[in-house]
């Protein structure tokens, strides 16, 4: 069974938001072992600077980093980034589940994004929309869509 795990910068705190994700998560208990960590993000003032922000985001990195688990192929969700349909995505989990890669892991940075050297370590960097959204919300869309794929591969009415 493939191991996908969640790490996210920032904890969930609207009850909407989490009803949302828990309600995938437990969708997702039947295709994979799914596992969502909430890291502590770094909490600043209303007019950062650009190196305190770098400080933070380099803080968050050594964290993002001791939770990636071992062999796993990394995917980066980044603002810019190359854009899948659901069914590429669908597409690329089930070629990496039956290439024998057995752990997925994706990353969704707080409220000023990830570190570059993160970027860069990961194997796949992935956006959303060209569209902003906030990163509790991405974690829903990110849970619904790996969701998706699932029921995509699997041929299901799910996705229409």
């Amino acid at each position: 069974m493939l191991n996908i795990k969640l790490i996210c910068v920032g904890k969930l705190r609207e009850r909407f938001y989490i009803d949302a994700f828990n309600e995938y998560s437990r969708r997702l208990g039947a295709y994979c072992k799914f596992e969502c960590i909430e890291l502590n993000e770094i909490k600043l003032g209303d007019n950062p600077s650009e190196k305190e922000i770098s400080n933070a985001l380099l803080k968050e990195s050594a964290d993002i980093e001791k939770a990636i688990p071992k062999d796993a192929y990394v995917i980066a969700m980044c603002v810019g980034a190359k854009q899948l349909t659901s069914e590429a995505l669908a597409a690329k989990i089930d070629g990496l589940a039956t290439s024998g890669r057995g752990k997925l892991c994706f990353i969704i940075g707080g409220s000023f994004g990830m570190s570059e050297g993160i970027k860069q370590r990961a194997d796949m960097r992935l956006g959303m929309s060209e569209m902003t959204f906030p990163h509790h919300l991405a974690r829903v869309m990110l849970a619904e869509q790996i969701y998706r794929s699932f029921k995509i591969n699997e041929g299901s009415r799910y996705h229409k």
